[in-house]
């Protein structure tokens, strides 16, 4: 059960509503090149306009360095909302200020304007409360819509909750909902599939998720730090040499708790990670010094489809290799397609680069939920707190 009051709990007609969205989108030459996190938004930005309210929409994108950077400006995403939401939203080239103060004293109810990259002002990251201050004078009710950010402690999830009443938007309610729902209360077989460059980064995840999974399938690069700890050679595969003990450590867990641990049994390899690479299939302990593993073998993807063709409920969070590139894509799109065709089985694909194979193989709309949260989906799963839910009201 989600514990926070959201947007439908308060009176938001007349009302400034100060939304923070996560508009961290990829954009080539100007132009958005994936709107899965604008169009998630949407339920909440209609809901508010229908309801009368003066939407102010704030948002970072990319990694500006606390000033302006007209690679990293919201103008292209200002298009793509407008096209989907169907009505005007008017633009500011700043996120605080006389020009900001200014624009939102001449909205309207149902009205939505469009802040500049808050990650302009250094106060964003640094949560500074006179800049937190100011950016909250310009609503008189906060949503945080954010769940991609929600783990971040910054001024526009967490200090402006300190000057306004904070409500969690749909989007938030519904990621955080489903999340923790699927770990609480999840159908058998429960199969996870993770997968991505470092076992470091999930390694949390990895240990929550062995306390409720039948089955777990770890691919991409961080299976090699797993492979080492079992004894194997692994040419010029990413390793973590750091983490070979605590993986050790893992795998036991896996075997006193009866979780069946699908490591890949073979691998694609190449001597680089380009286009046109010269690849090889070859056993997992018969990797060539100098070459690398870049995507599971098919083997491996044939008792990986076995696993979740069998799943009641289905976790994904990172691709079985460099699916980028032509030669390293097979595992990826396989497991994708697998997890697609299995539409008795509740299915959550956890951001980043899952999304973004979805998108590539063209399965997006094939499964129950996709999450929007990268790094907020790991944390929520480990059993963090995120500081951008934590700040909002209680029930």
């Amino acid at each position: 059960m989600f514990d926070k009051k959201t947007v439908r709990e308060v009176d938001v007609r007349g009302k400034r509503v100060l939304v923070r969205v996560d508009f961290n989108v990829p954009l080539s030459e100007g132009t958005v090149t994936d709107d899965t996190r604008v169009r998630a938004s949407l339920p909440t930005v209609r809901y508010l306009i229908d309801h009368g309210a003066r939407v102010i929409l704030v948002s970072h994108l990319g990694r500006p360095k606390g000033r302006p950077d007209a690679q990293f400006s919201l103008r292209p995403v200002r298009r793509v909302l407008q096209r989907l939401v169907g009505r005007n939203v008017v633009f500011i080239d700043q996120t605080v200020g006389k020009e900001a103060t200014e624009a939102v004293e001449r909205m309207v109810d149902g009205e939505i304007l469009m802040l500049e990259n808050v990650r302009f002002s250094p106060g964003e990251k640094e949560n500074d409360p006179e800049f937190a201050k100011e950016l909250a004078s310009l609503a008189d009710i906060y949503v945080d819509d954010a769940f991609g950010a929600a783990h971040r402690a910054h001024a526009s999830t967490v200090g402006v909750t300190t000057h306004l009443p904070a409500y969690a938007g749909m989007l938030l309610a519904r990621e955080v909902e489903t999340l923790t729902e699927m770990l609480a209360h999840p159908g058998h077989p429960f199969v996870a599939i993770l997968g991505g460059s470092k076992v470091s980064d999930k390694f949390g995840v990895i240990d929550r998720l062995l306390e409720s999974v039948d089955t777990l399938v770890i691919g991409g690069g961080m299976c090699f730090t797993l492979l080492v700890a079992m004894g194997a050679e692994v040419g010029k595969s990413l390793v973590e040499p750091d983490w070979v003990e605590p993986a050790k450590q893992m795998l036991e867990k896996a075997s006193e708790r009866g979780v069946e641990l699908i490591l890949p049994v073979d691998l694609v390899v190449a001597d680089a990670m380009v286009e046109d690479a010269e690849t090889k299939i070859v056993g997992r302990g018969e990797i060539p010094a100098n070459t690398m593993g870049l995507d599971i073998g098919p083997t491996t993807v044939e008792l990986v489809k076995g696993a979740i063709s069998q799943a009641k409920t289905i976790f994904w969070n990172g691709p079985m290799g460099v699916f980028e590139l032509t030669p390293f894509e097979n595992g990826t799109r396989e497991v994708a397609l697998a997890v697609a065709r299995n539409n008795r089985a509740v299915s959550v694909v956890g951001g980043g680069d899952s999304v973004a194979a979805l998108r590539k193989f063209g399965l997006e709309e094939r499964v129950t939920f996709v999450s929007t949260g990268g790094g907020a989906s790991m944390r929520l799963l480990e059993g963090s707190e995120l500081p951008g839910l934590e700040a909002l009201l209680d029930k």
